[in-house]
């Protein structure tokens, strides 16, 4: 069995987190912290560019969300493990989480044991996903957003009209708004603001 320590790459917007995580795992005999980056769409560059095995993604992150990271490392990077970090116990994202290919799903202010032990499971071929997280899921039942609803309403998150959406989305302001109307009636919102906020809060953005 080899002896080299596990080789992580670490995702995390807010520098004091990142540089704590860090140390903590630091302190594990077994681990070793190759990589830091800031950015979601500095994660894939980072992972080729160092020869890591695990990667540690903040769901929250400038550029690209980890979930849109793990993606994208599935297909740069097949053989790297993922594992999600959240401090939103939000129930979409630990579905989302799963299907980019995470292959573990955890709170950020889990014991660093927790975590260490999380890093090891997962390279060993497991799936650990935090228990209160999992059983929050499943009471909240599936995303009922298709996929273009949901790229709807992320882009009217920034108060875009109908025309500037149609014309951003290459799709017709009709179009535009029975995605609209559709997505709002299905989180029974009471405007687009409205569903744009339910849609955060249970992480089905």
């Amino acid at each position: 069995m080899s002896t080299r320590p596990i080789r992580i790459l670490l995702a995390e917007d807010q520098s004091m987190v990142r540089e704590a995580l860090a140390a903590l795992l630091g302190l594990e005999p077994d681990i070793e912290v190759l990589a830091q980056v800031a950015r979601g769409d500095e994660v894939v560059p980072a992972a080729r560019a160092h020869d890591v095995n695990v990667a540690l993604l903040d769901i929250e992150m400038p550029g690209m969300t980890g979930i849109e990271a793990a993606a994208a490392l599935r297909t740069a990077v097949p053989d790297l493990k993922i594992v999600v970090l959240t401090t939103f116990g939000r129930p979409g994202y630990l579905r989302g989480a799963m299907e980019a290919g995470a292959s573990a799903f955890l709170v950020k202010d889990a014991p660093a044991a927790q975590l260490a032990e999380a890093v090891r499971k997962v390279l060993a071929g497991e799936r650990v996903i935090d228990p209160t997280l999992a059983a929050a899921a499943l009471a909240e039942g599936a995303n009922p957003l298709t996929d273009r609803e949901r790229e709807v309403l992320r882009a009217a998150e920034d108060g875009a009209t109908n025309a500037e959406l149609a014309a951003r989305l290459h799709l017709s302001q009709g179009t535009i708004r029975n995605y609209l109307s559709t997505a709002i009636q299905k989180l029974a919102s009471r405007n687009r603001a409205e569903a744009i906020r339910v849609a955060r809060e249970k992480g089905w953005l």
